[in-house]
């Protein structure tokens, strides 16, 4: 019985761990906006950034809204830090990792 229990609890925490979010945006994160290609044409390149969060918690695979949601706030706190405004995506997420463009859209 006590086993079951313990099972049960573990794996209600593993199950509430891989749905958690752990990466904040800070203040200047806030104000950098997410785009799509072609969105940001006309804005002037500021560069590229590289985010990588886990993608695992022990054994378990992570859900991808999770690990996108961090990638994006990872790389909207570093956007920021670049004189950057906004982010586009420059490719799918693998492993847990996924590069930016950052650009500045406002005049």
């Amino acid at each position: 019985m006590r086993r079951r229990i313990a099972r049960s609890a573990v794996a209600a925490l593993a199950a509430f761990a891989l749905a958690c979010t752990w990466v904040k945006l800070n203040e200047g994160g806030q104000a950098v906006r997410v785009a799509k290609q072609g969105e940001a044409a006309s804005c002037e390149a500021k560069g590229r950034t590289h985010a990588q969060t886990t993608d695992r918690v022990v054994i378990f695979a992570r859900r991808d809204p999770p690990i996108q949601l961090e990638l994006e706030s990872l790389a909207r706190n570093e956007a920021a830090l670049m004189g950057g405004d906004t982010i586009v995506p420059a490719g799918p997420i693998e492993s847990g990792r996924q590069t930016f463009e950052v650009y500045r859209c406002a005049k």
